[in-house]
């Protein structure tokens, strides 16, 4: 492979923010100081008033392959990703058929392989009747386990009690879940039902899927995890109720942690009347004061990783009454974007926003050799331009499904470049034609 100079890039990495060099030989970083300025590399690039980050490793999307590929496949949505400066993803088990064997994983994992151009890994899907599938995973191939502890459709829907306590005292991996209480939803949907009809307000959805309801659910998985001495990732976090479960302890040690999605960072009840079921998502966006602590919990290292939770519809899809519009939306070609505003905001440093997205999936899940600037990791790297504004319009969004709820707003940043292994995959708007395929994930196997 091609050596590679990155001259003159202002790092951010570790906690720290300095200008250096960085040189890439056969698809890792061979060094991080300075290059000699008479030696010649096969390619150069001059990164002067530039960002050079680590790549994004996002541990919730859903890429809807298979089974759903008229909202989006795997090579579309990992296109969009790398775009977006997010070089490697965990993906979810709810497809079609779900991922829920070992069988149909492996053939998740196979679809990656012939068509991302990003990094990947998918999750084994928990039900009521896989647990000895479970048991079976291998920790060091798998992220880790998704249990839906609500809101999700078939089996996948894990309420038997004696399963999740199986699954909490005998996974062999991590353990993310999904919380909010099914009853309690069921009966605000019926109440809302009850008052208008088919046709409920967008803005109903956080009085629907309320705190309490993600409290019950989070909490309970919260005391499973502890009587069981699980590793437990809470995805999604939105309220401030639920951020007391949690601590603001350095990540390596914890057993217990939690993960902000950036919609929940970015938008509040009052973007209902706008925007209506393009920001229907489950767990929903919730109070503008919800929205402050959990920014405030990223700041604070309550919340440990920021991820996207990446659910495409079609326009047509979301265009329906509230209990046939499905919930989820595009973000992940734009969440670097989003942090990067945030920073500007005064939410958090941009030092936190790369531990939260960078730094800290690596370290929960294992990730073997990514999320750092690291001499000898892999060249997973993005670049930024920071006085550069952006602004997302249909044009330029990469999403299969061709829309984002984010059309119209102009970023402060541009994602200029983005390197995956060692090689430029995505420069000045466009995917590199002959791309190479990412890899798969691999893990140290102590996420247990």
């Amino acid at each position: 492979m091609a050596t590679v100079a990155l001259r003159q890039a202002e790092l951010v990495n570790e906690g720290r923010r300095f200008v250096a060099d960085v040189l890439l030989r056969d698809g890792l970083i061979e060094r991080i100081g300075t290059l000699p300025s008479d030696r010649k590399f096969d390619q150069e690039h001059d990164l002067t008033g530039k960002l050079l980050l680590p790549g994004l490793i996002d541990d919730q999307v859903h890429f809807r392959e298979p089974g759903l590929t008229h909202k989006a496949c795997i090579a579309s949505e990992a296109r969009a990703a790398v775009a977006g400066g997010v070089t490697s993803f965990m993906e979810m088990p709810n497809t079609n058929p779900p991922a829920v064997t070992l069988a149909e994983l492996e053939k998740k994992y196979a679809i990656g392989a012939a068509t991302s151009v990003a990094n990947y890994s998918f999750f084994l899907g928990a039900t009521n009747t896989n647990l000895e599938v479970v048991k079976a995973m291998d920790p060091r191939r798998i992220c880790g386990v998704k249990v839906f502890m609500g809101s999700s459709t078939g089996d996948m829907l894990v309420d038997q009690t004696a399963t999740l306590e199986g699954i909490f005292r005998h996974a062999p991996a991590l353990i993310a879940t999904h919380c909010e209480d099914t009853p309690m939803i069921k009966a605000a949907e019926a109440a809302a039902k009850a008052q208008w009809g088919e046709n409920v307000p967008a803005g109903e959805h956080p009085r629907i899927r309320n705190a309490e309801a993600c409290y019950a659910s989070s909490s309970m998985a919260a005391e499973l995890a502890q009587r069981h001495d699980a590793r437990l990732h809470i995805l999604h976090i939105t309220t401030a109720k639920e951020l007391a479960l949690f601590s603001a302890a350095p990540l390596k040690g914890k057993r217990l942690t939690a993960e902000a999605c950036v919609h929940h960072l970015w938008f509040a009840e009052e973007d209902y009347a706008r925007l209506g079921h393009q920001i229907k998502c489950n767990p929903a966006i919730k109070k503008a004061a919800d929205r402050a602590a959990v920014r405030a919990a990223v700041a604070a290292g309550v919340i440990d990783v920021i991820a996207t939770d990446h659910a495409p519809h079609t326009r047509e899809e979301k265009g329906q009454t509230y209990f046939k519009a499905p919930s989820g939306l595009p973000l992940v070609q734009h969440s670097l974007q989003v942090l990067l505003d945030l920073v500007a905001q005064g939410a958090f440093s941009i030092e936190t926003a790369v531990e939260r997205a960078c730094h800290a999936p690596a370290v929960l899940f294992g990730v073997e050799r990514r999320g750092f600037l690291r001499e000898g990791y892999a060249a997973d790297l993005v670049v930024v331009d920071p006085r550069k504004p952006y602004t997302v319009q249909p044009g330029n969004t990469l999403y299969q499904c061709g829309w984002s709820p984010l059309e119209g707003h102009t970023f402060g940043s541009t994602i200029e470049r983005t390197f995956v292994n060692g090689v430029c995959v995505f420069a000045d708007g466009a995917i590199r034609a002959d791309a190479p395929k990412g890899m798969r994930l691999s893990f140290n196997g102590n996420a247990r």
